[in-house]
């Protein structure tokens, strides 16, 4: 296990901190820094001032020294085998690339030892990795409760009130129905009324019509016997001969 990591910890001298993988034709800054020549190349260019990722010196020209003893120790070490990732399963710091111990409560991030030592970290709170994970796990636990809580209370409401739409639903239906079948008998009652009340009607023009219409039978008959006699009146009236005329008349006077 001790040999594990004593290669563990060769093998981070010839990992690049830009791809974090085994060096590919190293180069090395003016500040002493190495890199991949790709990476610092690609790095440069999405950036206006030329500097180190590592320490952030400027550099007024691009000048790029090959580094060849490094790139024999890279190639070494890849005969060995070793995953140039596993050295990643401690995270460190950006700035001074230690280990990640503790964190700063005033910032509210995490940092190493010699953050805290800094002036930009002075007269902060400061407490371990672990007890800052065990505060906050039950900070989330206990805001997990909480909202577990209100999604419970959330779930009932709703539920709550999928049933009193329902309910309303429901009775409105009911009603509905109801007031088809009410409106349905109303009309039926309607209906026959009608019909009732039209029967009446007809009925009652026949009784006052039918003496009414013989009385004008009555009437149009002796009308006509009138028309008749005045006709026979007229054309006796018409008769220029005398003697006939008299005796026409004393005819009509014994009828």
């Amino acid at each position: 296990m001790d040999s594990r990591r004593q290669v563990l910890s060769l093998t981070e001298e010839v990992i690049c901190p830009i791809c974090l993988d085994f060096f590919t034709d190293p180069v090395i800054l003016d500040c002493g820094h190495n890199f991949c020549r790709s990476c610092i190349t690609r790095s440069w260019e999405k950036q206006e001032i030329n500097s180190c990722p590592e320490c952030r010196q400027e550099f007024p020209d691009r000048h790029l020294r090959d580094n060849r003893a490094l790139a024999n120790l890279a190639e070494k070490a890849r005969t060995l085998n070793v995953n140039p990732q596993e050295k990643e399963s401690k995270h460190h710091c950006e700035e001074h690339q230690e280990e990640l111990k503790l964190f700063c409560e005033s910032d509210k991030k995490l940092i190493c030892l010699v953050c805290r030592d800094s002036r930009e970290h002075k007269s902060h709170n400061f407490i371990p990795v672990k007890e800052a994970v065990g505060i906050y796990k039950d900070r989330v636990k206990s805001s997990l409760d909480s909202l577990t809580g209100k999604k419970s209370a959330a779930t009932e409401m709703e539920q709550q009130q999928k049933q009193k739409i329902s309910q309303i639903q429901e009775e409105s239906r009911n009603l509905q129905t109801y007031i088809t079948s009410e409106f349905a008998q109303m009309h039926q009652m309607l209906t026959e009324k009608e019909q009732s009340l039209l029967r009446d009607l007809r009925k009652q023009e026949e009784n006052i019509l039918k003496p009414m219409e013989e009385h004008l039978q009555e009437i149009q008959e002796n009308l006509k016997s009138i028309q008749d006699k005045l006709s026979k009146l007229e054309k006796q009236l018409e008769q220029t001969d005398g003697v006939i005329f008299l005796k026409e008349e004393v005819s009509r006077k014994r009828r």
